[in-house]
C-alpha cells in the first residue's frame, strides 16, 4: 500500500475502531457484543494454533537443550575433575600410609641395634659401575653418607653403599652376585658368609661342617672392623633349605632374605654404628605355631542289666 493521504485517514479510523471495540468488550464484561465474534475466532484459529504450537513446542526444547547444554557439560567436567582429584587423593592417602608404615619399622629396627641412620629414598634402579643389582638414593655426602657404609630397612640388611656423589649415592643390593656379608646364626651364632645369588635365595656357607642348622633359622650380619661396610646384629633372612654336609668343612645353608629388593622404597643408611654388638635383639619376634586344636572323643558303654549281662546279649 503507498503511503497516501487516504491510507492514513484509513489506518486512523482502524485504530479508533479498535480501542472503541477494547473499551466496550472491557466495560460490558460477560455480555460484551463482540463475545459471539471472539468464540467463532476461537473456533476457527484455535487448532491452527494448538498445530503451531505443537510443531514448536520441540524446536523451542531444543533450543532450550542446547543452551543449557554448556552449562550441563560444564557440570559434567567439574564433577569429572573433582572425581579424578578424590582418587588421586585416596591413591596418595594409601601411599602415604604404606611410607609412613615403613619409616616406622626402619626406626624400629635402628632403635633395637642403636644403628644412628640417614634416611633416605631409592630413586633410581639398575646397572650402575657394571654392578647388576644397585639401586640410587636421595642422599650423598652432603648428607654425611660415605663408602662401604651400611644399608637396611625395616625388614632388614638391604646393602651397602659403593659409590658416593654430593647429593646421591649408589647402593650394592644384598642379592648381588659380587655381594658377600659375615653371617651369625640366632642362637648358637655359628658364623658364615652369606653370597647373594640374584633372583634366588641366598647362598650362605657355614664354616662348621656340622652345625645344627635347619629350616626357619634365622642369620644378621656378623659385623666388619671398624663397622665398615657392615654394621652387627642386621637382620639378613630365613634358612629354607640345608644341602648335605657330605663330610666336608662347612655346609651350605639357602636363605630367603628378609628384603624384597624389587620393591625397594624408604631405606637407612647407618652413619654411626651401634656401641655394643646387638646380636640378636634387631630380630622380631617369631611367629608363634599356631595351637592345635582340641578334638574330643565321646566313648559309648553298654549299661548293665538287671541279670549283670548287657542288653543285647539279653535279647539275645
Amino acid at each position: 500500500m503507498r503511503d497516501t493521504r487516504e491510507s492514513r485517514l484509513l489506518l486512523v479510523l482502524l485504530i479508533a475502531i479498535a480501542f472503541a471495540l477494547i473499551t466496550v468488550d472491557i466495560r460490558a464484561g460477560e455480555d460484551s457484543p463482540v463475545d459471539g465474534a471472539r468464540r467463532a475466532a476461537a473456533a476457527v484459529f484455535g487448532p491452527v494454533e494448538k498445530g503451531v504450537s505443537t510443531a514448536v513446542d520441540p524446536v523451542a526444547n531444543a533450543i532450550g537443550a542446547v543452551r543449557d547444554s554448556g552449562t550441563r557439560h560444564n557440570r559434567i567436567a567439574t564433577l569429572e575433575r573433582e572425581n579424578a582429584a578424590l582418587k588421586a587423593k585416596l591413591g596418595s592417602d594409601a601411599r602415604t600410609r604404606s611410607r609412613i608404615k615403613e619409616l616406622d619399622e626402619l626406626l624400629k629396627r635402628a632403635g633395637a641395634g642403636q644403628y644412628g641412620i640417614k634416611g633416605a629414598e631409592v630413586i633410581a634402579i639398575g646397572a650402575a659401575q657394571g654392578f647388576s643389582w644397585t639401586v640410587t638414593i636421595d642422599a650423598g655426602s652432603k648428607d654425611g653418607i660415605e663408602r662401604d657404609m651400611t644399608v637396611l630397612n625395616g625388614d632388614g640388611l638391604v646393602g651397602r653403599v659403593t659409590t658416593v656423589g654430593p647429593d646421591t649415592a649408589t647402593v650394592l643390593l644384598a642379592n648381588d652376585p659380587d655381594f658377600t656379608v659375615g653371617t651369625r646364626l640366632e642362637g648358637t651364632g655359628e658364623l658364615g658368609f652369606a653370597t647373594g645369588q640374584g633372583d634366588r635365595d641366598l647362598s650362605v656357607q657355614m664354616l662348621n661342617g656340622r652345625a645344627k642348622v635347619g629350616p626357619g633359622d634365622r642369620l644378621v650380619t656378623f659385623g666388619s672392623r671398624a663397622d665398615k661396610p657392615f654394621v652387627p646384629g642386621v637382620p639378613i633372612g630365613e634358612v629354607v633349605r640345608v644341602d648335605p654336609s657330605g663330610g666336608g668343612l662347612t655346609r651350605t645353608v639357602h636363605v630367603r632374605p628378609f628384603v624384597g629388593f624389587s620393591r625397594l622404597d624408604i631405606v637407612g643408611v647407618v652413619v654411626v654404628p651401634p656401641r655394643e654388638d646387638p646380636r640378636d635383639t634387631v630380630l622380631p619376634p617369631k611367629p608363634e605355631p599356631p595351637k592345635p586344636t582340641p578334638t574330643v572323643t565321646v566313648t559309648v558303654t553298654p549299661s548293665p542289666s538287671v541279670s549283670g549281662r548287657p542288653v543285647d546279649e539279653e535279647e539275645r
